[in-house]
C-alpha cells in the first residue's frame, strides 16, 4: 500500500521550511547584533580611553599655558633668578613623553610667582608644587608593553575596602591606588610634594593651612573634585561620630579644628593648636566625592565592603554602592580613564588572598601571580637556588614601612576581669623569658633584627641607649615573683596567693606555616616557665574585631608606618583606650602621655626627636608590648612584571608594568 502525497501534506512541509528558514535568519541576525553590541561598546570604551587622553591632555596644556602667561607677566617686573634649587621628585609623569628613569624635578623658578594669587593670604609665602611625573618612568622601561595586568597575592583577606573604617595595610594598599590627599611623600625623598595641590601656605604658628587645587582634577565618573568635597570629607564622613573612623579620628581630633572653602579650587584648614603633625594631617586627608557618599547612611557606610571611589590613577573595577565588592573575591583595579594626572601603561591590577604560604609560592612558581611577600626562609632558600635566577627578581630593603611585629599584653579587662598582664613586672618578665634571637635564627632565617622599640632604628627618634631586652629566665622568674606569681605546687605552674594559676589565650593568625611555628615556640617558652598557654588561631579577618573589643589576652601583629614620622598618640597614648582606638593594649601611663602631648606641640625637630627617645625609654621599661623583630621587605618579581622599584617609601605599583618577559627586573 503507498502512501500519497496531498496538499495537506505539502502545506505541512512548506510550512516547516518556512519555520526552519525563520529560525536561521534569526539566528544569524542575532549573532550580527552580538556583534554590532561587542563593537559598540569596544567603540565606548575606545571614546571613554580617548576622552580621558584628551581631558588630561587639556589639563596639562592649561597648566602649561597658564605657567608661560605668568613668567611672562612676572618677568616684565622682575629679572630671573640666577638659579633654581633642586626639590623633592613629583610621583607622576606626563603620558605623552618618555622621559629619562629617576626623573628629578627643579623647584619652579621665582618667576612662576602667579598673578592670579587672590586666593592666597597676603604677605605669607606660598609654597609651589612641581607638576606631577613619575619618579621612574615606566615608559622608559625596556621591553614594556602597554596595557596588560598585573597580579599580586596577599598573605590575608582584608574584610573591607572602605575608606578610613577599614584598618588593615592590604586595603591601604588598594586605597593609595584610588584615593588621593593634597600632597603625599616623595617615594625617593620621603618629602613632602603636591598631589592634588599645586600650592599651599603655611601659618608660621602653626594655626592655619591654606591650599590651593590643581585645575582639571577630578573623581573616577567625571565629576570635578573641588574645595566642598575636601571639607565633607573632613568635617561630614571622618568627625561624624556615627561613622566607625575612629581610627583617624583620634589622630586629627585636637589637631584639626575645621575646614573652609574659600573658593572651588581654595580651601583653608584652621588648627586648634600648634602641632609638629599637623600639616601631614592636613595635606595627607583622603578626599572621597561628596556626590557619592553623602547618598548613603552612616549605617550603610559602616557596613560596607567595597565602598571605594576617588581621583586616583586606578578605580575599583565594577564600583557599585547597592553591589559592592567583597571578600573572598579577587580586588581588582582598573585604570582611570577619566584620570586627571599621568597615565598609568597597565590596565588592571589583581589582588588575591592565599592565606598558605606553600600555596602562594606555587601559584607565583606556576606563573599565575607576578608579585608575592614570600616568608623568610622562603626567600633564603629561593634567591640561593640557581634554578630561580630565571623565574624571580628578589628584593630585599628596608623601608619606611618596615615597621615591627609584637605580641601586645592586654593590661586592661577582658571579660570584666583583669588579665595578669596588667602589672609591668609581668609583662618584662614575659619579655625577658622569650628568646627573640632564636626565632629570627631558626623561624625567619636569620632575616631580621630584635625589635627595641617603636622608633625605626635609623630614626633620629630611636635612643641609642637602649638595647632589646636580653633572654633571661632567671630574671623573668624574680619578676614574677615579685608580682606574686610562684611555683606553689607540684605541678610547677605559677600561681598567685590565692591558688590561681597564671594561664593566658595567645591569639595569632592562623594558616600560616610560620605563625603556627612561632605560636608553638611561645608556648613552648612560656610552659617551661609555669604558665599554662592556649592557642587561638584565628583568621585575619575577626582581627580587627578582636582588637576593638579588646577580646584578646595577647594577641601578635605588627607596625607599619605610612609617614616617616609617626604620631605615638594614636597607639599608645590613654585616650586612645576610647571609643575602639588602636590602644588595644590599653596601656595607661601618664609619663607617656606627658611625653606624647609635648613631643606633639613642639615644632623644632631637634627637640621633638629628644622627647620621642625619652618615650622609646618609658615604653622600654614598661613593655606594653614586647617588641618582636625589625624586617625587611621581601618580594619576589616575575618576569611579566618590570619598573618594581624598592623606594624608601615602598613600592609605587602605579609605575608597574607588564613586559614581554624576557628582561628581568634592572638595577636591583
Amino acid at each position: 500500500m503507498h502512501n500519497r502525497f496531498g496538499a495537506k501534506d505539502f502545506i505541512l512541509y512548506l510550512l516547516v521550511g518556512l519555520a526552519l528558514l525563520l529560525l536561521v535568519f534569526s539566528l544569524v541576525q542575532g549573532d550580527r547584533a552580538w556583534k554590532r553590541n561587542e563593537e559598540a561598546l569596544a567603540r565606548t570604551k575606545a571614546i571613554e580611553e580617548q576622552l580621558g587622553r584628551m581631558g588630561n591632555a587639556v589639563g596639562t596644556l592649561k597648566g602649561q599655558v597658564d605657567q608661560v602667561q605668568r613668567a611672562f607677566e612676572q618677568g616684565i617686573n622682575t629679572a630671573p633668578p640666577a638659579t633654581t634649587t633642586p626639590t623633592q621628585v613629583a610621583r607622576a609623569s606626563s603620558p605623552a613623553t618618555t622621559t629619562p628613569t629617576q626623573v628629578a624635578r627643579a623647584s619652579p623658578p621665582a618667576t612662576t610667582t602667579a598673578t592670579d594669587d587672590s586666593w592666597a593670604r597676603p604677605g605669607f609665602p606660598i609654597e609651589r608644587q612641581p607638576p606631577m611625573a613619575f619618579t621612574t618612568d615606566p615608559r622608559a622601561y625596556p621591553n614594556m608593553i602597554e596595557g596588560g595586568e598585573i597580579t599580586e597575592i596577599w598573605e590575608a583577606q582584608t574584610k573591607t575596602l572602605t575608606p578610613n573604617i577599614s584598618t588593615d595595610v592590604y586595603s591601604r594598599r588598594v586605597q593609595e591606588l584610588v584615593l588621593q590627599g593634597l600632597a603625599d611623600f616623595d617615594p625617593k625623598t620621603l618629602k613632602r610634594t603636591g598631589i592634588l595641590a599645586e600650592a599651599w601656605q603655611v601659618d608660621p604658628a602653626g594655626l592655619w593651612l591654606r591650599a590651593r587645587l590643581r585645575p582639571g582634577v577630578r573623581f573616577s565618573d567625571g565629576v570635578p573634585l573641588t574645595a566642598e568635597d575636601i571639607r565633607w570629607s573632613f568635617a561630614d564622613y571622618i568627625m561624624n561620630e556615627q561613622i566607625e573612623a575612629e581610627r583617624t579620628r583620634s589622630i586629627i581630633r585636637d589637631s584639626i579644628a575645621g575646614v573652609t572653602v574659600i573658593d572651588p579650587r581654595t580651601v583653608e584648614f584652621t588648627f586648634k593648636q600648634p602641632l609638629a603633625s599637623n600639616v601631614d594631617n592636613a595635606l595627607g586627608l583622603s578626599i572621597l566625592p561628596k556626590h557619592v557618599y553623602s547618598k548613603l547612611t552612616p549605617a550603610q557606610i559602616n557596613k560596607a565592603t567595597g565602598l571605594l571611589m576617588g581621583s586616583g590613577p586606578f578605580r575599583l573595577r565594577g564600583f557599585n554602592p547597592d553591589n559592592q565588592w567583597a571578600p573572598p573575591a579577587d580586588i581588582v583595579l582598573e585604570r582611570n580613564e577619566q584620570y586627571w594626572g599621568p597615565r598609568p601603561t597597565l590596565d588592571t591590577i589583581r589582588y588575591q588572598a592565599i592565606n598558605d604560604e606553600i600555596g602562594r609560592i606555587n601559584t607565583f612558581a606556576k606563573g599565575d601571580a607576578d608579585i608575592i611577600t614570600p616568608s623568610s626562609p622562603q626567600f633564603a632558600s629561593k634567591s640561593a637556588d640557581p634554578a630561580w635566577e630565571e623565574r624571580a627578581t628578589f628584593l630585599k630593603w628596608v623601608n619606611m614601612r618596615s615597621g615591627y611585629s609584637f605580641i601586645a599584653w592586654n593590661g586592661g579587662e577582658r571579660n570584666g576581669k583583669l588579665t595578669p598582664f596588667h602589672d609591668p613586672r609581668v609583662r618584662l618578665a614575659m619579655t625577658h623569658a622569650l628568646d627573640r634571637e632564636k626565632i629570627i635564627r631558626d623561624i625567619y632565617s636569620g632575616i631580621g633584627v630584635v625589635a627595641k622599640g617603636n622608633q625605626p632604628l635609623a630614626s633620629p627618634g630611636s635612643n641609642p641607649d637602649i638595647k632589646p631586652w636580653p633572654y633571661d629566665p632567671d630574671r623573668a622568674m624574680a619578676l614574677f615573683k615579685e608580682a606574686g606569681w610562684e611555683a606553689r605546687g607540684s605541678d610547677g605552674i605559677l600561681k598567685d596567693k590565692f591558688g590561681n594559676e597564671f594561664k593566658f589565650q595567645f591569639t595569632y593568625s592562623g594558616g600560616s606555616e610560620i605563625s603556627d611555628r612561632i605560636a608553638k615556640f611561645i608556648k613552648d617558652a612560656y610552659t617551661q616557665a609555669g604558665i599554662r598557654v592556649e592557642l587561638r588561631p584565628v583568621e585575619w579577618a575577626v582581627y580587627t574585631d578582636l582588637l576593638k573589643t579588646r577580646d584578646f589576652d595577647a594577641i601578635t601583629l605588627a607596625w607599619g608606618a605610612n609617614a616617616p614620622e609617626s604620631d605615638p598618640k594614636q597607639i599608645f597614648h590613654s585616650e586612645s583606650i576610647k571609643n575602639q582606638g588602636d590602644n588595644f593594649a590599653q596601656w595607661s601611663n601618664p609619663k607617656a602621655d606627658a611625653l606624647i602631648d609635648a613631643g606633639r606641640r613642639e615644632m623644632d625637630t631637634d627637640k621633638r626627636m629628644a622627647i620621642w627617645r625619652e618615650l622609646e625609654l618609658v615604653l622600654h621599661q614598661e613593655q606594653p608590648y614586647t617588641f618582636l623583630r625589625v624586617s625587611p621587605w621581601l618580594r619576589f618579581v616575575g618576569p611579566r612584571a618590570g619598573n618594581v622599584v624598592p623606594y624608601p617609601k615602598g613600592l609605587e605599583p602605579v609605575e608597574h608594568v607588564r613586559t614581554r618577559e624576557s628582561t628581568p627586573n634592572p638595577g636591583m
